[in-house]
């Protein structure tokens, strides 16, 4: 079985996803755990909800000392994947070259990274949104694009109702991602 851990830091619908998916699509993956920067966030219920073990490891003003927290927890749990699934820290180039990590991000990109990704995309105007599953590396939304999936931006839209519809396409996509992932690392390894 392939060992993953999710990085997650609000309400886990990504991450409820992918438990949902261990009876089917990722039938042969071990979700080691779910780590979270935020004591109270909903995530760590679905986690215990869904049996899985967390963590919190709360931001702390040494960033420097975080990001060694961070990296020596990853480290004892030993994933093969990392899913960072609504995680809003960046990772440090350290951490980022030492884990294959993967990200959910609610635009196309490279249009529109960072936290407001969905107001930014209605402000400019765009005509299409949607997600983005990406390798991550030390930037910003900046690593390898590994699948997108896309939506039309509705002239009712507001940011809200078209933060819906992308979780929607992201819950799907992070399930398919991983499963292509996982299988292309057990044929390498196979």
């Amino acid at each position: 079985m392939k060992r993953v851990v999710i990085l997650a830091s609000g309400s886990g619908t990504l991450a409820q996803a992918i438990f949902d998916a261990r009876t089917t699509t990722l039938a042969d993956l071990d979700i080691v755990a779910v780590i979270s920067d935020k004591k109270d966030a909903q995530v760590i219920h679905r986690a215990e909800a869904a049996r899985v073990e967390s963590y919190v490891v709360p931001m702390l003003s040494d960033r420097t000392q975080w990001d060694r927290e961070l990296e020596t927890l990853l480290s004892a749990l030993k994933p093969d994947l990392v899913v960072s699934a609504g995680f809003m820290r960046l990772l440090s180039a350290k951490t980022v070259e030492k884990f294959k990590i993967i990200n959910s991000h609610p635009s196309l990109l490279p249009l529109f990274p960072g936290a407001h990704a969905v107001r930014d995309a209605l402000q400019a105007g765009a005509s299409q949104s949607g997600t983005t599953i990406h390798w991550v590396d030390s930037g910003l939304d900046t690593g390898e694009i590994i699948a997108q999936e896309r939506c039309d931006i509705r002239s009712d839209d507001t940011e809200e109702s078209l933060h819906e519809r992308i979780k929607m396409l992201e819950r799907g996509l992070i399930v398919a991602t991983i499963a292509s992932i996982l299988a292309t690392q057990e044929n390498k390894n196979g």
